[in-house]
């Protein structure tokens, strides 16, 4: 490309953008910089002056190379490719000296900091650090702050790269912390000393190079080189983040994100990093079995006899909870329906069309937000459905993009035109003409609030006719980890909910929590945790959590991806696939496999997408017949971000988080 600039770097030629900075174009000719300030995701502050280079025939004194693109820097004589040096002693006594003056009043507490191990600062004192210190005076000490429940703080460790301002600031969108002070009096602080109301806030512990900012319930617990460290992916909301799941023995420490581009980039909600210690509570670990009114724990021979033999010739109705890996969902579908009976997946009683991938998925994928330059949000609260999401939003917000809203009017830490609360401001909308809209980047997303209702068809029909007109692409914003996966599955019935639900005298229940079961019939639980499936249950079958067993998910977007097992099922609890192949067994219908290897080839010879696991399907476009919509406003589809599931039903961390936000929702405010 024309418009590529030359720049030796360390006496190797590379082409670069003449936008890139310094600091990128070392990135992309493989030479590590050392930074504490700079991250790619956030503005550039150039305050920690760590990632000096030599700019030869420039100014004789290094250059912050975060800060410096290459258009600014000049050809050498008769037009040669500027030269830039990352090792030349000149680079090395400067940052010698950087790194000098950041240790002055750094405590040296690396055996007892809760960073140590994966600190920036002790990595580059490695490199750059002196064994002896020159200063005698005292260290200076700085009071900790109270952020909340999640960050713990250790203020004096403070290098005052910003990050953490920048984040909250520009990403998360609060404006609670900033730095007050000048030289010495510098120092990082919140806002007449408010804790952090944001359900990202997590993410700035992941962006503190020091141990100023921790995890407040990781504290203490471990160090990095005793836990195994696993890949997997998120399910407390439909994004499917990208997470590293850490366990020490068999019991999960901890969740840290993943970077992936193209969903979570490199962020998480704090429901997502802080849930774990909901696997550990209210577990169930062995199988229970009603009698006289009262449950009894079981064998799992006794356990597998009493579901079959309700199972046996009865109307059987089995449901996929929001968790349910699709493995999960689709060997409850071969054993159900092989039984004459309906399997349903849309428990919330969501209209989503079964077989329409356009119309329970639609045709955008996430990336496709960060080049939007308009955004239509019908019936949906992402800040509280999926935050990372919402995140994306916003910074598409920054650069220019116009968001609309249908729906209650809430706080997303983002401008947009309030548009309505009702069905009719979206029937309006769907049928004014919007040549303004045409040839422009557009983007709808649909929340799940706007297809709860009786006429939730028509309303998605309102909302796929609108992006119609607009040339717009279409996305659906589900709330459950395991919806698209199951309907995928074609875990679905004609009629919905009701019409499975309807003359059933047994419900096999797989994980659904979320929904009362009608009393009458018998119910088959399996999940992992004590919640209300579990307590209206006759028989239960104790099933793994998400990182217990392999699994694949299916994001809002249609993109299938793996989580692996990062742990094992307490107890005598299964993998949820084996305890529906076993009871098969019991029923004298074994299901065609023996092994996870023997269904996932079974799935992909069904659901070939399945195998092409990171990939976004495209989808054709389907319009659904327009017909009139029903009255009344869009209801928010999470009431409490913290509870949501329940493996954050049973996580304390969760229950004390969601009491905080209902007392700051109901705090009066003066009115002096």
């Amino acid at each position: 490309m024309s418009d590529l600039r030359k720049i030796i770097i360390d006496d190797q030629e590379i082409e670069v953008h003449p936008a890139m900075t310094l600091i990128q174009a070392c990135e992309q000719a493989g030479v590590e910089v050392p930074r504490f300030c700079y991250h790619e995701r956030l503005s550039i502050a150039g305050n920690c002056r760590m990632c000096l280079v030599e700019v030869v025939g420039g100014p004789p004194k290094p250059a912050a190379s975060c800060a410096m693109q290459v258009k600014d820097l000049r050809p050498g004589p008769e037009g040669a490719p500027p030269v830039v040096r990352t090792n030349s002693p000149m680079v090395k006594k400067a940052r010698e000296g950087v790194m000098e003056f950041l240790l002055i009043n750094h405590p040296l507490d690396c055996p007892i900091c809760d960073q140590g191990g994966e600190c920036d600062l002790q990595d580059q004192a490695m490199a750059y650090g002196v064994d002896f210190s020159r200063y005698r005076e005292p260290k200076r000490a700085t009071e900790d702050l109270d952020l909340g429940p999640l960050v713990e703080t250790h203020m004096t460790r403070c290098i005052s790269c910003t990050r953490c301002v920048r984040f909250t600031t520009e990403v998360a969108g609060i404006s609670v912390m900033g730095q007050t002070g000048r030289g010495e009096d510098a120092e990082i602080t919140a806002y007449l000393g408010e804790t952090l109301d944001s359900n990202l806030q997590g993410n700035i512990i992941d962006l503190c190079p020091v141990g100023a900012l921790v995890s407040k319930p990781y504290a203490f617990t471990a160090r990095p080189w005793e836990l195994t460290k696993t890949e997997s992916i998120d399910v407390m909301d439909a994004l499917g983040s990208n997470i590293r799941v850490d366990c020490k023995g068999r019991e999960v420490m901890r969740f840290l994100p993943r970077n992936h581009d193209g969903i979570n980039e490199e962020w998480i909600s704090d429901k997502t990093r802080f849930v774990w210690d909901g696997l550990r509570r209210q577990r169930l670990d062995k199988p229970y079995v009603r009698e006289n009114g009262k449950l009894r724990p079981a064998t799992w021979a006794e356990a597998l006899a009493a579901a079959a033999e309700a199972m046996r010739g009865k109307k059987i109705a089995g449901l996929v909870g929001d968790l349910a890996p699709v493995e999960a969902a689709y060997a409850l579908k071969q054993l159900v329906e092989g039984q004459g009976g309906d399997v349903e997946s849309r428990v919330d009683g969501a209209k989503l069309p079964a077989r329409n991938r356009s119309a329970y998925v639609g045709t955008a994928r996430i990336e496709d937000i960060d080049s939007a330059q308009a955004i239509m949000l019908i019936g949906c609260n992402p800040r509280d459905e999926a935050p990372v999401l919402n995140a994306r939003i916003r910074k598409a917000w920054l650069a220019g993009a116009k968001v609309g809203v249908v729906g209650p009017k809430v706080d997303l830490t983002y401008g947009y035109f309030h548009l309505g609360e009702d069905r009719a401001a979206l029937a309006k909308m769907a049928e004014d003409p919007h040549d303004d809209a045409l040839g422009k980047r557009t983007l709808v997303i649909v929340g799940q609030g706007a297809l709860r209702g009786e006429d939730g068809e028509a309303v998605l029909a309102q909302a796929m006719k609108f992006a119609e007109k607009t040339e717009s692409k279409f996305l659906v914003l589900h709330t459950a980890a395991g919806r698209v996966g199951a309907m995928d599955a074609g875990c679905v019935t004609d009629g919905g909910l009701e019409a499975a639900l309807d003359g059933a005298e047994v419900v096999y229940n797989l994980g659904m929590d979320e929904t009362e079961i009608p009393a009458g019939p018998f119910v088959i639980y399996q999940g992992s945790h004590g919640d209300r499936g579990a307590h209206r249950a006759d028989v239960i079958l104790p099933g793994a959590a998400y990182t217990e067993e392999q699994g694949l998910f299916v994001n809002t977007e249609g993109r299938p991806q793996l989580a692996l097992r990062a742990s094992f099922a307490p107890g005598e609890a299964k993998e949820n696939w084996a305890i529906l192949r076993a009871l098969s067994a019991q029923l004298d219908a074994t299901l065609p496999f023996d092994s996870l290897a023997q269904l996932r080839r079974k799935i992909v010879a069904d659901i070939p997408m399945m195998g092409r696991i990171d990939e976004v399907p495209e989808n054709d476009w389907q319009p659904l017949p327009v017909h009139k919509t029903g009255d009344g406003r869009f209801e928010p589809a999470v009431a409490d971000f913290y509870l949501t599931n329940p493996i954050a039903r049973a996580s304390s961390l969760m229950a004390e988080l969601s009491a905080a936000a209902r007392a700051r929702a109901e705090t009066p405010i003066a009115a002096e």
